[in-house]
């Protein structure tokens, strides 16, 4: 592993786009400003809140990126390059050494050396000092998009000195990460920065993933730290401690079915006039010539669902469809009752009239999975191959059970892949704790990897360098098709029109009634 140190940010005085550079390389140490830096361990994650949200962890110094090469006899020349922008809902997340009990989730080797091809990581900043805005120029907003955008040039002017190609960069991510991926192609500030993209469970439509009132979170910040909310806010909050800031953002509520916790997250990326110069649906212009690969798990929102219907991620419970119809009203809420009894129908219609446990919560779950992300997804998928010249677009699902369910463990035997189940396949962690997975875990993980890096190679995920269980078939307007993924995969894997009825329900049906919007 190489690890490149280079701080861009020193304190929140500097919440602009930071201009990266670098002065001069020697083996794997950096020349910066402050000396040669021997990059030999891990940088601190960015400045952000505990999980638990009551103290905070990081360092503002936190501006890093991670490069690992594939090993082998000599060094490499050309081999495509891919950058992982993590997740975390833009309030916590962190690429930077262990995550989870000394376990490192995010290490790029396995990948590196199956793929034969560079992986990097890079560090963004979260929460307040990444995303707080006030809507206009004075806080305009975005900076950890800017600070990925920071480490994607920095990758395509410096990756030729580790044997990386400039020309064959791709991007991908998972979650909030696979948002940010979304946003960096539909930026005109990305154009020539890399060829192709990979979105995890998230896009720039998902519900979750733009702030459109970002001067209401500004102003409760600044009241939290003691700032006045008037013409003097922005020089205050810029001499505010940063400590301060990251724990006055607004708390994440567990959420329940009448407000479910994902519409808690109000620090993310806003309309900015620069970064995004308008609305994401008017920029995918800008990604005509990328390669992208876009999907979701297909229980997705079993993760949030379950907190927002506690009984669903509880065996000796039932969830009663009492619940279910208060959460899909929530999320209809801008239709009112009209949209409510339009959803409920459909999500209702194999229901008959004495449904079962696991008809009424695979039901609560299908919602929070198509209203947080699929739907989303499919949207940003369809949209990427209506503009696209050059650039192809590929659409998977997901649908490895949950290694978390079924008896004698946490989960009801009926869940799928749940949010971020993804990740460990990705990264190859059934081949580096082999005792922790099966066969079919490495199989799959497997499967993934070839994929992923023979799309980073050609812009096709079925040609390179590893070989594919079944050919993915490319996503065009009329055959809408996309490669269900997992570790059984035969011809049948590959199907047409994902959800489709679900998909017209939530972008065509609901928005083309009044809105009750308040």
């Amino acid at each position: 592993m190489f690890s490149k140190e280079y701080p861009l940010l020193p304190s929140l005085e500097h919440l602009r786009n930071p201009n990266l550079t670098l002065a001069g390389m020697k083996s794997i140490n950096f020349l910066s400003s402050a000396g040669i830096l021997k990059a030999t361990k891990f940088a601190q994650r960015c400045l952000q809140m505990s999980m638990l949200q009551t103290s905070s962890l990081g360092s503002e110094d936190c501006l890093y990126l991670n490069i690992w090469v594939p090993h082998g006899q000599k060094v490499s020349s050309n081999l495509p390059v891919m950058i992982w922008l993590y997740g975390g809902g833009f309030f916590v997340g962190g690429s930077m050494g262990p995550n989870f009990l000394n376990n490192y989730l995010y290490s790029g080797q396995e990948i590196a050396d199956k793929g034969n091809v560079i992986v990097v990581s890079v560090g963004y900043r979260v929460g307040t000092l990444g995303f707080l805005s006030t809507g206009d120029s004075r806080l305009p907003g975005n900076y950890g998009l800017w600070d990925q955008h920071a480490a994607i040039a920095w990758v395509n002017r410096n990756i030729r000195s580790f044997g990386g190609d400039p020309d064959n960069i791709t991007i991908f991510g998972e979650s909030a990460g696979a948002a940010s991926v979304s946003f960096q192609t539909l930026s005109p500030h990305s154009k020539g920065l890399f060829k192709r993209a990979i979105s995890q469970s998230g896009v720039a439509f998902c519900p979750w993933a733009l702030n459109r009132n970002p001067r209401k979170v500004a102003e409760e910040v600044a009241e939290t730290v003691g700032c006045p909310t008037d013409d003097r806010m922005e020089a205050c909050l810029k001499s505010s401690d940063a400590v301060a800031l990251t724990m006055a953002a607004p708390i994440i509520a567990p959420g329940s079915p009448d407000y479910p916790g994902a519409k808690s997250l109000s620090l993310s990326p806003v309309v900015d006039g620069d970064f995004l110069p308008d609305q994401p649906g008017n920029l995918f212009h800008n990604a005509a010539e990328t390669d992208y690969l876009a999907g979701v798990n297909n229980m997705d929102g079993h993760q949030f669902t379950s907190k927002d219907i506690p009984s669903l991620g509880d065996k000796n419970q039932d969830t009663i469809v009492e619940d279910v119809k208060r959460l899909l009203t929530a999320y209809t809420k801008e239709t009112g009752q009209a949209g409510f009894e339009i959803a409920f129908a459909e999500y209702s219609s194999n229901w008959g009239s004495t449904p079962t446990q696991t008809t009424i919560e695979t039901a609560a779950v299908d919602i929070g999975t198509d209203y947080l992300f699929l739907v989303p997804t499919q949207t940003a998928i369809v949209q990427h191959s209506a503009n696209a010249k050059s650039g192809r677009t590929f659409s998977y699902l997901l649908s490895e059970p949950s290694l978390l369910a079924g008896p004698g463990k946490p989960y009801h035997d009926w869940v799928g892949a749940d949010h971020a189940d993804d990740l460990q396949y990705v990264f190859g962690k059934p081949f580096t704790t082999p005792k922790a997975y099966g066969d079919r875990q490495r199989d799959l993980s497997g499967y993934i990897i070839a994929y992923w890096t023979n799309f980073a190679r050609t812009g096709n995920p079925n040609i390179g360098n590893l070989k594919v269980p079944v050919t993915w078939p490319q996503f065009t307007s009329t055959g809408q098709q996309f490669l269900d993924i997992n570790a059984k995969m035969n011809a049948s894997s590959v199907g047409q029109e994902l959800r489709q009825r679900f998909v017209h329900l939530w972008t065509s049906t609901l928005p083309s009634l009044p809105s009750h919007a308040q």
